[in-house]
């Protein structure tokens, strides 16, 4: 810091006054630095999404995932056992209801552990700024990915056309957002997702668009074998 190679905001873990107490300190300038979050790239609880097998054994994502990927009928999904809640040391991360991470972006440092310890790679880490995001990571085709997961992205190109152009590319059957064009990033691209799988963020909750279907059920699915 003293020899201007990096800058005290950078640090994510203190406060923005401990920060600047550390600045005038060693006499440098603070810096900006955008807040940075984790963010999870699946909404598939246990409400919307399918299991094709109960998973029995040590109770964490990582031994799941090494028995036929954990039960799940999605293979790209959370498997929900909460080792990013247990990894995270800033009681950022909490378990909902339907056994998906919430991450809490006040209490959030951005230090990355929960991005480490997934064995689905389903977090990773975005300045706050970006408010597009597509909360899924299913590569299935689409009536297989629906019928996977009722919130899953089925790469029906919607986003693509109501965005400008070249900010959303479908990626193998997945709708893939250029944050280097993150200053066209609006509204728009979200309100005719049939599922919801591409939301607006606002303080850490997705706001899905107009056509999204309406999720009701509150109660897991079963399990179930026959799922595709």
């Amino acid at each position: 810091m003293v020899a201007g190679e990096i800058n005290p905001a950078k640090c994510s873990v203190n406060s923005s006054d401990q920060n600047a107490f550390i600045a005038r300190f060693l006499g440098v300038a603070m810096g900006e630095v955008e807040k940075q979050v984790a963010r999870l790239a699946c909404a598939g609880g246990s409400h919307v999404a399918w299991q094709r097998a109960e998973y029995q054994g040590l109770g964490t994502c990582r031994a799941a995932a090494t028995v036929a990927g954990g039960g799940k009928a999605c293979a790209w999904g959370c498997l929900g056992l909460g080792d990013c809640e247990v990894v995270c040391e800033f009681d950022a991360i909490s378990m909902s209801q339907h056994g998906l991470p919430v991450v809490a972006p006040d209490l959030c440092t951005a230090c990355g552990d929960c991005v480490d310890v997934c064995p689905k790679d389903l977090f990773s880490l975005h300045p706050v700024s970006h408010k597009l995001w597509v909360a899924c990571k299913s590569h299935a085709e689409g009536d297989v990915a629906e019928a996977q997961c009722q919130v899953a992205c089925t790469a029906c190109g919607k986003c693509v056309m109501d965005a400008k152009p070249g900010l959303i590319r479908l990626d193998n059957n997945l709708a893939t957002i250029d944050y280097s064009r993150n200053a066209q990033a609006s509204m728009d691209a979200i309100q005719r997702c049939p599922t919801g799988a591409i939301v607006w963020l606002n303080d850490g909750q997705g706001i899905k668009g107009r056509e999204a279907k309406k999720i009701f059920r509150i109660e897991a699915l079963p399990v179930s074998a026959n799922v595709v």
